[in-house]
């Protein structure tokens, strides 16, 4: 009996995981199996996934990593500016490997958090830079009801 190998999903396994590891470099942060790994999951997975949401995806494939590994591993790439901390979601801490400037949406029903893109000139922090305030960071956090929740409330009411 002989084992097949699919060798483009190795290779693109590969490719993936060799894009986090560069991209750890690029913040001087030193790359190891479980960073790798984490970064990897939040690269490819836009969910906005929880502290335990990443380990339970990776634990199977790591079976050394524990909960308290993803938590340092997350507050060191939050602390390097590698990957989002997002506090939206009031009864859950949520990441993203988005660093760039964008706006989130939470549902108040699915809990499901989308991206937007957030507005190109921000009035109150070109204001705020005008009065010598210096800004590191800006967050654009809307809460309320998507589109699909939405639609199944409609049809629940008819």
């Amino acid at each position: 009996m002989q084992t097949e190998i699919n060798c483009n999903n190795y290779k693109s396994e590969r490719k993936g995981l060799m894009k986090a590891y560069d991209y750890l470099l690029s913040f001087n942060i030193k790359p190891s199996v479980q960073r790798i790994a984490i970064m990897d999951y939040l690269m490819t997975h836009r969910t906005h996934p929880t502290i335990d949401e990443i380990y339970l995806a990776l634990c199977d494939a790591i079976p050394t990593l524990s909960k308290t590994t993803v938590y340092n591993t997350l507050k060191l790439f939050v602390e390097h500016g590698a990957a989002q901390m997002l506090t939206i979601a009031e009864k859950n801490v949520c990441y993203d490997g988005d660093i760039s400037l964008h706006a989130h949406f939470l549902c108040k029903e699915c809990n499901k958090i989308y991206d937007f893109p957030a507005p190109v000139e921000d009035v109150q922090v070109r204001n705020m830079r005008e009065k010598g305030f210096h800004v590191d960071e800006t967050h654009y956090y809307y809460r309320g009801v998507c589109p699909a929740c939405q639609q199944l409330g409609d049809k629940q009411l008819n």
